[in-house]
């Protein structure tokens, strides 16, 4: 069989690792051609995703041929056989283990960024790569992941050779590969398109797969999503969008990037439908809006699973702000804390007084009427709050650094209020 490229791969084998789907699974993927096998992999199951990061031990003499491999936390694997055929003294291993450990570290910094690796501890972790041919990387990547306390390993691969399960040996506690072969040569010959993944696509993918996409039940109608759980978040912020807005909202996801870098789960997500949205009396319909909000977070309250007890809370902007504190003031609401950026709270009417969640309105200083409509409101509100204007901010914040400064307020004003409890 021949797949017509890495993408193809993916949706093939993660048919065959459909079983794992709700198995509390972790999607490592070899950089860079098994990042997008794996990242259609995590898609499939609703897992995070991660980069397994490392290098090929090639020969001295000869680098192209693996005589072993490195990953990250320090595990290494050797083919004894190739190393003793080309007698390999240890001072020449520990020279080119020392070079490709500087290039796997750089590589774990340009792939990741500040952002942490996703905890494997006590899940089931699938390694992924585009194909097997030595197995040394694989061999690496399994090994890093038992160190890191995995619970499970499986490791799985679109193609391979027929002597693929004795390369690996007993690195993983399980292996899948859809296309095992006879006539192989090449990882590149089952594919049609075998062009070189670069690290720029390494990384939008790991942004993408960060965010799982789920649909949301809402009162009749489902509702499209896209949810982020790092290992250890205490708290998940809603994104209530603005009119005319929704969960691909350029702002929402730059600020929802910067919650989840600084541990915080996050949940974009359309309040209406494509066909609700075209009326424009739903778009200002405070009420409804608010209503979908209560359904999205229960929703999240009943599917965080893995995480017991998290706490809610909601970023709102323009109309979605009026929402936010609309749903906040429910009695029986758990929002523990609201950000408004650039919102209408006048919206929300007389539910502002029923607001008691510390609740932050963040406007522009030259976005005058909305700066003026959030000074009157804040009058209303009785709970915890603060006014802060961003000077010389207008609307939408596009000045340069303005919505920087709004997303450095909301994360801290979230991290002080949905951090673990005392």
């Amino acid at each position: 069989m021949r797949f017509a490229d890495r993408r193809e791969a993916g949706r093939r084998l993660a048919r065959e690792l459909a079983p794992l789907r709700g198995r509390n699974v972790v999607v490592l993927g070899l950089p860079r051609g098994g990042v997008p096998v794996a990242a259609e992999v995590a898609t499939a199951l609703g897992a995070p995703l991660d980069v397994a990061v490392v290098r090929k031990l090639g020969l001295p003499a000869q680098p192209e041929l693996a005589m072993g491999a490195i990953a990250e936390d320090g595990a290494r694997v050797l083919n004894d056989q190739v190393v003793g055929g080309a007698r390999v003294n240890e001072d020449a291993l520990d020279g080119v283990e020392a070079r490709e450990r500087a290039e796997l570290d750089r590589r774990s910094l340009a792939y990741r960024g500040e952002r942490p690796r996703v905890s494997v501890v006590d899940r089931t972790v699938v390694v992924v790569d585009d194909g097997i041919a030595t197995g040394a990387t694989a061999r690496a990547a399994c090994r890093s992941a038992r160190t890191r306390g995995a619970a499970r390993v499986v490791l799985a691969v679109p193609v391979a050779p027929t002597d693929w399960e004795r390369r690996i040996g007993g690195e993983a506690d399980e292996l899948v590969c859809p296309e095992v072969v006879d006539d192989f040569l090449a990882v590149g010959q089952f594919y049609a398109d075998f062009a070189q993944t670069t690290d720029e696509e390494v990384v939008e993918l790991l942004r993408r797969g960060s965010a799982r996409a789920v649909e949301i039940p809402a009162g009749g109608v489902t509702l499209p999503g896209e949810l982020t759980l790092p290992a250890e978040a205490t708290g998940v912020v809603l994104f209530a969008h603005g009119s005319g807005s929704g969960r691909h909202s350029p702002r929402n996801t730059f600020v929802a990037e910067a919650l989840a870098q600084a541990g915080l789960g996050t949940l974009l997500f359309d309040l209406l439908t494509e066909g609700e949205a075209a009326d424009r009396a739903n778009v200002f319909d405070i009420g409804l809006l608010a209503e979908r909000l209560g359904h999205a977070t229960d929703w999240v309250r009943e599917h965080g699973a893995p995480h017991d007890g998290l706490r809610i809370g909601y970023f709102g902007a323009s109309t979605g702000a009026a929402a936010a504190l609309w749903a906040a003031a429910d009695p029986a609401s758990p929002v523990g804390a609201v950000v408004s950026r650039g919102g209408r709270p006048d919206l929300a009417d007389r539910r502002l007084s029923e607001v008691r969640c510390p609740t932050l309105l963040i406007v522009g200083g030259n976005d005058e009427r909305v700066l003026e409509l959030n000074r009157a409101a804040e009058q209303s509100l009785q709970g915890p709050h603060e006014l802060t204007v961003i000077p010389g901010a207008t609307h939408l914040f596009p000045e340069p650094g303005a919505l920087s400064e709004v997303t450095a307020l909301a994360r801290d004003w979230f991290l002080t209020h949905l951090g673990p409890r005392p």
